[in-house]
């Protein structure tokens, strides 16, 4: 087996939904905890954290949007830490301490593809929201738009609607 410092590099999405609590989980169970230090890979868990609304820096607001972004900055700030804390208790329940943790601003797309090609990872992990065909031409898709751009294997990980 490779050294860890020749492991691949998987990055998984990690957000604030339950279906991302599902898929580090199964993650982790899967790739991971059965190997213990012989992973096969390093774990990198990105957060994307949304910009403020670009509406609310814009000039002529006056007071009010001066206000607002501030409380909307801090507000992103503390959901970020949230989630980064939800992934580091998920990793220490699982016996998982070899792991990266990042947040960065942006657009969750950009973000992931972007930290793709920074960590030159061989695989990148969603969790898949279940969104239907509506709903995800409405609003997009992450992962739809990461299978198609990343330039790494994309693995979708769907929470079962029933127990097996």
């Amino acid at each position: 087996m490779a050294s860890s410092s020749e492991k691949r590099v998987m990055v998984f999405a990690m957000d604030e939904h339950e279906h991302s609590s599902y898929a580090l989980k199964w993650t982790l169970d899967h790739f991971f905890t059965p190997f213990g230090p012989k992973a096969p890979f390093n774990l990198v868990i990105v957060n994307a954290k949304p910009s403020p609304p670009l509406a609310v820096s814009m000039e002529g607001l006056g007071a009010t949007g001066s206000e607002i972004f501030p409380a909307v900055a801090v507000q992103l700030k503390m959901i970020a830490d949230q989630i980064t804390e939800k992934a580091k208790e998920i990793c220490a329940s699982k016996s998982v301490d070899e792991v990266v943790l990042e947040v960065v601003e942006g657009d969750a797309r950009n973000v992931l593809c972007d930290a793709v090609e920074r960590h030159h990872a061989s695989v990148l992990v969603l969790g898949s929201h279940g969104y239907g065909a509506i709903k995800r031409a409405v609003i997009g898709s992450v992962s739809d738009h990461c299978a198609h751009h990343a330039r790494c294997s994309v693995m979708i990980v769907k929470k079962p609607k029933f127990k097996h």
